[in-house]
């Protein structure tokens, strides 16, 4: 069967590999094409740029992550319907998990996918040179199917055609195209805060003007024809959904808003092919838990960017601390485990009253507090994970929650994790009963006995 893909590269973070594939997905969309995003890492906030182009949902190919059978069933899954799959890299393409190897990679994914890659290099204050850069990224494992070239940065047209000639004639790849300096195109600094412009529509100005220059300096029909060209895609074996849809038999609420819509896709089409019926409700619009909801899932936000509003839901927040108090098998990550605390202190002092839930206080920092990969190991028998149990996911966050408790309280702080990663092992999360929360986000394609287990707790809970 025929999947047309390729994947956008950088040679290096800031190359300008998020520019470029946002302005090939609005100009193939303005074609008429059908175009599915894909993101390799486990980023929130580049996907949600794709899903606002190509109005699908894009998805994370994370071969850490998960596994590489399930990294093939969803980008299968994914592909469906759509003309073109565009796949985004993650720093540079050889850049993974470590030094020593791809493991994790842009790399690795085009070969698991045999989707062309096309290399984004910046070219600025060089021009031979650019050759010698393609020709290392060429060597250094030729069986990952390089297939082009867009430079970035060139101060003229002039200066392109110099690059090209050199890149051409050193490397035998296609140069597509190229984009000069554009300051007024430029992506706005990607944090936490910025996907609720990117809902509102405030950078569809960005995205036509770059869809505006992808059709003036990149040959979009040969990038087309690279994508038609890639190997003929096989179906894999499905092991994340494997046989038919299990009819609905509890019911799951789930806070989705501007504060709470961290979720990979495949998180909650699991949950759903499993027998949970997905009830979405925002909680900075005050909406109560349906009374019929069997568990709770509150993903990864910025709960810090309305934290005055989210103070006021009162009503919302007695009725989450009395129903998680009731056995409410409750999953928070993130952004959901700060709401379910006691009070948020955000970076101007201002202290804001959350849920109550959770026996801690959250204060934001000016820096980043944590970033990284994380392999969980259960601490203890938790909603999710037996113990000793694992669990792949990641931390991205800029704040720090201090327990309330002291030692010799009944209900003293239990830890859910031992988190594992680039600089050690810390004991990480909160269990207690049927609620489970804490700052790493978790992809269940990494042990989907999550889901199971989960959803027997709701049924439990439902009778």
């Amino acid at each position: 069967m025929k999947r047309p893909r390729l994947v956008i590269a950088g040679t290096n973070s800031g190359a300008g590999k998020t520019t470029i594939t946002l302005g090939i997905m609005a100009a193939l969309a303005r074609r008429g094409l059908c175009v599915q995003g894909f993101k390799v890492g486990p980023d929130y906030i580049d996907p949600a740029y794709h899903t606002a182009l190509t109005h699908r949902p894009s998805r994370n190919l994370d071969t850490w992550m998960m596994p590489k059978d399930s990294v093939r069933e969803i980008f299968h899954r994914g592909s469906q319907g759509a003309d073109i799959s565009v796949i985004e890299g993650v720093m540079g393409l050889y850049d993974g998990k470590q030094p020593l190897s791809d493991e994790g990679s842009t790399a690795e994914v085009s070969r698991l996918l045999q989707a062309p890659v096309i290399l984004v290099v910046n070219a600025a204050s060089m021009a031979r040179s650019a050759a010698a850069v393609v020709l290392g990224f060429q060597q250094l494992d030729p069986q990952v199917p390089l297939a082009g070239v867009i430079v970035n940065r060139v101060g003229s047209k002039g200066h392109y055609e110099l690059v090209k000639a050199a890149i051409e004639a050193v490397c035998q790849v296609p140069v597509l195209g190229y984009l000069e300096r554009h300051d007024h195109l430029a992506i706005p600094e990607r944090h936490l805060g910025l996907l609720p412009a990117i809902e509102r529509g405030e950078l569809n100005d960005l995205f036509n003007g770059l869809a505006n220059v992808m059709e003036a300096t990149v040959n979009l029909d040969l990038l087309v024809e690279l994508a038609a060209d890639a190997a003929d895609w096989q179906a894999p074996s499905e092991t994340l959904f494997a046989g038919s849809p299990v009819p609905p038999f509890v019911k799951v609420a789930v806070a989705r808003d501007s504060a709470f819509n961290f979720y990979y896709p495949e998180n909650l089409e699991l949950l759903a092919w499993y027998g949970a019926e997905l009830q979405y409700f925002s909680p900075l619009a005050g909406e109560l838990l349906p009374e019929d909801a069997d568990g709770l899932y509150i993903g990864g936000g910025f709960p810090e960017e309305f934290a005055e509003i989210l103070s006021g839901q009162s009503a919302l927040q007695a009725q989450i601390r009395a129903r998680i108090a009731d056995g409410l098998p409750t999953f928070a990550e993130c952004g959901g485990f700060m709401w379910l605390t006691e009070s948020l202190r955000d970076k101007s002092g201002a202290t804001h009253k959350m849920v109550g839930a959770i026996p801690a206080r959250v204060q934001m920092q000016a820096k980043r507090a944590a970033l990284g990969y994380r392999e969980v190991t259960a601490l203890t028998d938790t909603l999710l994970l037996g113990k000793g149990e694992t669990a792949r996911g990641h931390e991205f966050h800029y704040s720090t929650a201090a327990q309330t408790c002291s030692k010799d309280e009944t209900d003293s702080w239990t830890y859910a994790y031992a988190a594992k990663g680039l600089r050690g092992e810390k004991p990480e999360g909160f269990a207690r009963g049927n609620l489970l929360a804490g700052y790493t986000h978790l992809h269940f394609a990494s042990n989907p006995r999550m889901i199971r287990r989960w959803l027997e707790a709701c049924r439990t809970y439902h009778t």
